[in-house]
């Protein structure tokens, strides 16, 4: 039988690797789900944002969907209308974070506008683990609402959001998973044989140069660029020079808005502390958690390279900047992540450091929060083999109609 699932707000060309771990996990769940409910044809339509990278190569057909953009939408200068009936099942993901009013006025319509085109079209959809809103005015609240009370499922990825549907009083459709990138696969890269313990950190280009606005645009409380150059003098010099190997890790990986480009911040960072090593410019997020799990301690600001870390069971302290940090890794039970939002850069270098020293403390902390991971995504496939089910009973239906 063959079923086309449509995959809204996910994208295998993004700079911004996080978004790919979404995409490749989320088709690793539902080839999974698919394999269960006896869909021998499935097949891919991925709809988002497109970055400067090739296509991820993966083992089914996918089509890219086409561009969107709320102008194009408007004027009927698009193939979405077309391609979204040629959709069995869509499940949106929103980017992880983006269906929401914070990043402005017209993010917020795009989300919100082709989720009401999915519904209009009559399909099923299923908001996928995603952190939800916020939504700061009342009337963007009230539409989010509306299409939320709508979809087949909402789920929220961490209990934060789940908080957050009760108080939008979206009730009843409703369940509470995890970040789908923890099933994110990989292969753990071998660095081979070494005495010193290998520290990676991950720059995000962003914080280092203070946001969009370059003035402190997430109003952190902690100097972002003194904090990671101190953090990197520290275990650059860690025991004589002798204890640790600093490997600077990038997760968005720009050419084209330098602002954003972690590889760049990185490679400044080394010209300050010759001998580190600079990650490559990853091809896949496969790619890039691989690397990231042959390492021993793991820090940073980019919430799916840490994600890639705790996955893989290497401790890890996140340098959260909103909810979203806190909200998931709390959420396992894991409370080692620094608020960079709240704390002071010498407080948040020092629960780095301390981090470090009781990494053998943190491992099995890492090891039961990946076990609950597991239990809540496990429950998330599920649902989608009853998704699945029941397209296949419609669509024979259908046949036997005709």
């Amino acid at each position: 039988m063959k079923v086309n699932i449509g995959l809204l707000w996910h994208s295998l060309s993004s700079d911004n690797l996080g978004v790919g771990a979404l995409t490749e996990s989320q088709i690793a769940i539902v080839l999974a789900a698919c394999k269960r409910a006896g869909v021998t044809q499935p097949s891919f339509t991925v709809f988002g944002t497109s970055g400067t990278r090739a296509i991820a190569p993966v083992s089914v057909p996918v089509e890219k969907g086409d561009r969107l953009s709320w102008k194009r939408l408007a004027v009927g200068q698009t193939r979405y209308w077309a391609q979204l009936r040629a959709c069995d099942l869509v499940l949106d993901i929103g980017e992880g974070d983006s269906f929401t009013d914070i990043y402005g006025l017209e993010r917020f319509w795009l989300q919100a506008g082709t989720k009401a085109m999915a519904l209009i079209s009559g399909k099923t959809l299923v908001l996928s683990p995603q952190t939800i809103g916020p939504f700061e005015r009342s009337w963007t609240r009230a539409i989010a609402r509306g299409l939320m009370r709508r979809a087949k499922r909402v789920y929220a990825r961490d209990q934060l959001s789940t908080a957050f549907l009760a108080d939008m009083q979206v009730s009843g459709n409703t369940a509470e998973a995890i970040d789908v990138a923890f099933r994110l696969p990989f292969t753990r890269h071998d660095f081979g044989a070494s005495t010193k313990q290998r520290v990676g950190i991950n720059v995000s280009g962003l914080l280092y140069n203070g946001g969009y606005s370059r003035d402190n645009q997430f109003g952190l409380t902690v100097d972002y660029r003194r904090l990671t150059e101190e953090l990197v003098a520290h275990f650059v010099q860690r025991g004589g020079g002798q204890e640790c190997e600093v490997h600077l890790v990038g997760h968005v990986l720009s050419d084209v808005i330098g602002v954003e480009d972690d590889h760049a911040a990185s490679l400044a960072l080394a010209e300050m502390f010759p001998g580190v090593v600079v990650a490559p410019k990853f091809a896949t997020p496969s790619e890039a958690k691989s690397y990231i799990a042959g390492l021993d301690y793991f820090t940073g600001a980019r919430m799916h390279a840490c994600i890639a870390a705790f996955s893989s069971g290497v401790p890890v302290t996140p340098l959260g900047y909103s909810r979203k940090f806190t909200g998931l890794f709390n959420t396992l039970g894991y409370q080692q992540v620094a608020d960079c939002k709240k704390l002071s850069t010498e407080a948040v270098r020092d629960l780095v450091i301390q981090g470090y020293e009781q990494r053998e403390v943190l491992r099995p902390q890492v090891q039961r929060g990946c076990e609950a991971a597991s239990v809540r995504l496990q429950a998330y496939e599920d649902f989608l083999v009853d998704c699945l089910q029941q397209q296949q009973k419609q669509k024979k239906q259908q046949v036997g109609h005709q």
